[in-house]
């Protein structure tokens, strides 16, 4: 099953130096079968790439609780056994649970298939909805548009043999 994982760059950077994404149980996103019945869609890409974007959405509440990390949201797509990664069947169709599941085990960075990361040209954006994102959940209309705004930029594609690149990157802004 393909997990996205929701980091930010000095979380990679963690995940590298341990060769491991994490010690389970933690929370990833994957297409589930709530966010097939949400999104209303049999197009595995669609649904994929909904998933990403939860863990998009994921990654920029942890930059929201860091403030020292740079201002990049962080997503690495693995490929975990079936099994390993289950939703949480109370939390259903709760649209802030959509897609989310709880990885048990440990993953290690070698079933990574690729690292999406934001580029410099979305910085402001994210720091910006970062900022505003517990307005948002509170039901700031403005604030949610400020949020909406990081989520107009696509997140680049990286290999896998690229994140000690994107960890230097980390480590130097």
């Amino acid at each position: 099953m393909r997990v996205y994982v929701p980091l930010t760059l000095p979380g990679l950077a963690e995940a590298y130096k341990a060769g491991e994404l994490g010690a389970g149980p933690f929370v990833a996103y994957a297409v589930t079968p709530a966010l097939r019945e949400w999104y209303l869609s049999d197009d595995i890409e669609e649904l994929e790439y909904a998933a990403l974007s939860r863990a998009a959405l994921a990654s920029l509440r942890l930059l929201a609780a860091d403030p020292g990390a740079p201002r990049r949201r962080v997503v690495v797509a693995a490929d975990v056994p079936d099994g390993a990664a289950v939703a949480d069947p109370d939390r259903g169709l709760d649209p802030a649970a959509l897609g989310e599941v709880r990885v048990t085990g440990t993953v290690a960075l070698s079933r990574a298939a690729a690292v999406h990361v934001d580029s410099g040209d979305a910085e402001a954006d994210v720091t910006a909805a970062a900022q505003a994102l517990g307005a948002a959940d509170a039901g700031d209309d403005d604030a949610q548009f400020v949020v909406d705004g990081a989520e107009d930029h696509e997140l680049l594609w990286y290999a896998t043999q690229e994140i000690p690149n994107l960890v230097g990157l980390g480590e130097g802004s």
